[in-house]
């Protein structure tokens, strides 16, 4: 398991610094135009794992995106293992499509992280 970047040659020189929070959680900080651009890695427990290891996972997730101010742009990759749904709680922050019916507990964890 782990995360990890692969940097194409033409953008290398923008590479600011690497970050490997943990062994489920990387980060990336490139240098942009106007302002610096974050981009995570997350591989998150799969839905059958303790609720401790999510918690744990989501908790460090939030720790890396709250070390940054909000003026970065921030993009979050990697695999959550999420079902989200088509409830409709969830149509604010993930509109009216999705590849399923119903969330799993991993879906709810990742919109309410987005939220």
């Amino acid at each position: 398991m782990g995360t990890d970047f692969f940097v194409h040659c033409r953008i290398v020189s923008t590479v600011k610094r690497v970050e490997f929070f943990s062994d489920r959680l990387s980060y990336i900080v490139l240098r942009g135009r106007w302002r610096n651009i974050i981009v995570v890695n997350v591989h998150a427990p799969s839905e059958e794992k303790s609720d401790e290891s999510k918690d744990s996972i989501y908790e460090e997730l939030e720790q890396v995106f709250d070390q940054f101010s909000k003026y970065h742009m921030k993009m979050l990759l990697g695999d959550c293992n999420p079902k989200v749904g088509r409830e409709n709680s969830f149509k604010p922050t993930t509109g009216q499509e999705s590849l399923h019916q119903d969330n799993n507990d991993n879906g709810v964890r990742l919109v309410n992280f987005a939220t």
